[in-house]
């Protein structure tokens, strides 16, 4: 039987979990999620996982915080004026917000705090700073 190996297309389904077993994604009653192993298109530490895995095969993996999101980074995390802000925006903690950099990129911000003269956004990736735990099933290479 034919072993995932770098460059193969493969379908798997997942569930990603926190240590408290929160569930922050899942493929599970959805379609399997089709990769290729070594093109960067998800996170390191999954993408190794599925490296010598057989079709039909599951296992359960911990991925830790420098092979998925990286540390959280203090310096991605900013306090504008509630000025700056559009007119019509009510700010609300957990909110995402795009914003355009002058390089003309777009970023997603996320609201952390709101104050009457300031909103506090991080731009970090909201798993940041976290381990993750995935359940990984090879469900085919194509």
């Amino acid at each position: 039987m034919a072993q995932a190996k770098h460059g193969d297309t493969v379908k798997v389904h997942y569930a990603g979990k926190l240590k408290d077993g929160t569930v922050f994604d899942t493929s599970v009653d959805h379609d399997p999620l089709q990769f290729t192993i070594g093109e960067g298109q998800i996170i390191s530490g999954f993408e190794q996982a599925v490296v010598g895995m057989n079709p039909g095969e599951s296992k359960t993996i911990k991925v830790p915080t420098d092979e998925a999101y990286g540390p959280h980074r203090e310096e991605m995390v900013l306090v504008v004026d509630r000025n700056q802000l559009p007119v019509d925006l009510i700010p609300e903690v957990g909110q995402q917000l795009q914003s355009s950099q002058p390089d003309g990129q777009t970023i997603v911000v996320t609201v952390t705090d709101v104050s009457e003269s300031d909103v506090k956004l991080d731009a970090n990736h909201p798993l940041a700073g976290k381990d993750l735990i995935f359940d990984i099933q090879l469900v085919e290479i194509i």
